[in-house]
């Protein structure tokens, strides 16, 4: 069966860091493009962060931008989100998504919450 698994999301106060990964099952990520997107308790799903199927470019959403980084592992079929100076709006469910365009291919995540509070 096909699955993106996220992991690495938890509580942790304003300032701190986590990590999250992204894990690709029966597929190959390689040849995605794979973003990471996050839904605030009533709100809409936001794009966060989108990296190329290569890893050469990636862009962020402006809230994010010198505090998340995006990255990935071809070799280990995964990618992961470096969220470092968390703020309390940051806290939201962060989902991963693959996405293969010229295939119509487009997975996602069931994702991870994270909490930032004090």
């Amino acid at each position: 069966q096909v699955q993106l698994v996220e992991s690495g999301g938890g509580l942790v106060q304003p300032g701190g860091s986590l990590r999250l990964s992204c894990a690709a099952s029966r597929f190959d990520l390689r040849r995605f493009a794979v973003s990471w997107y996050r839904q605030a308790p009533g709100k809409e799903r936001e794009l966060v962060a989108t990296i190329s199927s290569g890893g050469g470019s990636s862009s962020y959403v402006t809230s994010v931008k010198g505090r998340f980084t995006i990255s990935r592992d071809n070799a280990e079929n995964t990618a992961t989100l470096q969220m470092n100076s968390l703020k309390p709006e940051d806290t939201a469910v962060y989902y991963c998504n693959a996405v293969w365009a010229v295939a119509g291919m487009d997975y996602w995540g069931k994702g991870t919450l994270v909490t930032v509070s004090s």
